[in-house]
């Protein structure tokens, strides 16, 4: 559960990260919570310090490549790549030891063009 709670408040910075967190944002976020379990008073204390939070790296390449999809999904949620949305994931997936030509291809997978 640790690593979902992770994974989950990576999520919630990454919808922070252009300054607002979106209704439809939002839905997705109680969507994704309630699927791993993650109880919404929970969720909403996460929300609440969505700005606080730092982002914490998986350890193993199945969970990276998984984290960088679902940061990617949840990003264009709201209809659109805001560019701190981008600006996070691109930091997001260096950190996470993606090429810049792998990041790419995710982003084009997901209809997202330069």
């Amino acid at each position: 559960m640790a690593t979902e709670i992770e994974h989950f408040r990576n999520l919630v910075s990454l919808s922070a990260a252009d300054g607002k967190i979106e209704e439809s944002e939002r839905i997705a976020l109680s969507k994704i919570a309630f699927e791993k379990g993650i109880p919404m008073d929970r969720m909403n204390v996460m929300l609440n310090r969505a700005s606080e939070y730092i982002y914490l790296i998986p350890q193993n390449q199945l969970e990276k490549e998984k984290q960088l999809q679902e940061m990617i999904d949840f990003a264009t949620v709201d209809g659109e790549f805001a560019k701190a949305e981008l600006d996070l994931i691109k930091t997001v997936a260096e950190k996470l030891g993606f090429k810049k030509e792998e990041l790419d291809t995710y982003l084009k997978n997901a209809g997202h063009r330069d």
